[in-house]
């Protein structure tokens, strides 16, 4: 099977803060009961066993995400790592990647952390001014100070950790001292991550809160300007890397700029397979683990379907876009708007993206030049 990446949500929606912008805090309502409930240690190991048969290559990774999967406990995670060893074909790597808010990590976590090679996300907005407008506890107060010293701990335990920003319509307004900030935070690896909220009943097309399309363009190429000046190899940004991949003629790894998405599912707590971790509801339900396997549900025809329509819906006006190649549509979640011709399907990002990609690409032109001159210079002899 090809690759793909399960988003496993070992406590569903639970979570120690109460972000304003969190789209998945009302998933807890999938389940018919409340409080923190953690996912059986039953179905925990059938999960795990269904993941390594599923996965076709040497390296098989598992994302554990939330909610906040550390809520969970360190014990439930050293049986994670119990459960995955015991089933481990011979000749074959597990990585775990955690996604975490920070704030409850301390010196045991990241003991466990460093020994079983887990990779972390950690979710930091910028400076405390900016981070805490929208990430707060669930008493409104900021958790700044927990975030930051958890990251402190991550760094101090040299365990790899990738900062998530989410860009909204305060932060995007000062690119420099978000993506400055980081680097004092000695970050090899940075995120950024557009909200966009959709309105149903407000008038609005979307939130308040929500970055606006063209200030996340202009807000990507301040910090590219500065990382192309300063920082090439020793600070990588996703969204940067993703450009640069057409330079080398690689396809997108992001699933947000591939033609075709589906790759991303979720399994909830109780074995409850979705689409999408930004389509978690009845119309994008394929099934349980418990009655369907995990290859057969990424296989299912429902899946597929779900992926392909990123394609079949590209607007004409995507199509003829010069930089569709870089974009292709991007994530179907945000495609809520109509083109200037009025067709529908547009991403709500479109101008955003549109902006920084024909930014970056005389950059990418000029590596891709590069690259292929010296792939095609002749091997000098050795002396």
């Amino acid at each position: 099977m090809d690759d793909f990446q399960v988003f496993v949500k070992p406590v569903g929606a639970s979570c120690n803060l109460a972000c304003t912008y969190c789209y998945y805090l009302d998933k807890s309502e999938l389940s018919a009961d409340s409080g923190l409930h953690r996912m059986t240690d039953d179905l925990l190991e059938m999960y795990i066993i269904q993941h390594i048969q599923a996965s076709a290559e040497p390296t098989i990774f598992f994302s554990w995400h939330g909610g906040e999967p550390t809520l969970a406990g360190l014990d439930y995670f050293r049986r994670i790592t119990e459960i995955q060893k015991k089933h481990l074909p011979a000749n074959r790597i597990v990585l775990n990647g955690i996604q975490t808010n920070g704030t409850l990590l301390n010196e045991g976590w990241c003991q466990f952390l460093k020994k079983e090679h887990f990779i972390v996300g950690i979710s930091i907005d910028g400076p405390e001014e900016f981070h805490s407008v929208n990430r707060v506890r669930s008493d409104g107060k900021s958790g700044f100070d927990g975030v930051v010293s958890g990251y402190q701990l991550l760094k101090s335990y040299e365990i790899p950790c990738e900062i998530l920003c989410v860009v909204n319509s305060f932060n995007v307004n000062f690119p420099l001292e978000v993506y400055r900030f980081f680097k004092t935070l000695n970050s090899e690896f940075i995120t950024f991550l557009p909200l966009v909220e959709k309105q149903i009943s407000s008038g609005k097309v979307v939130s308040e809160r929500t970055v606006p399309a063209k200030a996340f363009g202009e807000f990507l190429c301040a910090i590219f300007d500065e990382w192309k000046t300063a920082d090439i190899g020793t600070v990588k940004i996703q969204i940067f890397e993703e450009a640069l991949r057409k330079a080398f003629g690689t396809e997108h790894s992001l699933c947000i700029f591939k033609p075709v998405c589906g790759r991303v599912p979720v399994v909830e707590r109780n074995g409850d397979f979705y689409s999408c971790d930004h389509f978690v509801n009845p119309a994008h339900y394929i099934g349980n683990i418990r009655q369907r396997s995990l290859s057969e549900m990424l296989e299912s025809p429902q899946q597929k379907s779900f992926g392909q329509a990123k394609l079949d819906t590209l607007p004409d006006y995507c199509h003829q876009c010069e930089v569709r190649e870089m974009c292709n549509g991007a994530c179907p979640k945000d495609r809520f708007i109509s083109t200037p011709e009025g067709e529908p399907g547009l991403n709500y990002l479109c101008e955003g993206y549109k902006l920084f990609f024909n930014h970056c690409n005389p950059f990418v032109e000029e590596v891709a030049e590069a690259w292929k001159s010296e792939s095609q210079a002749p091997l000098q002899p050795l002396p």
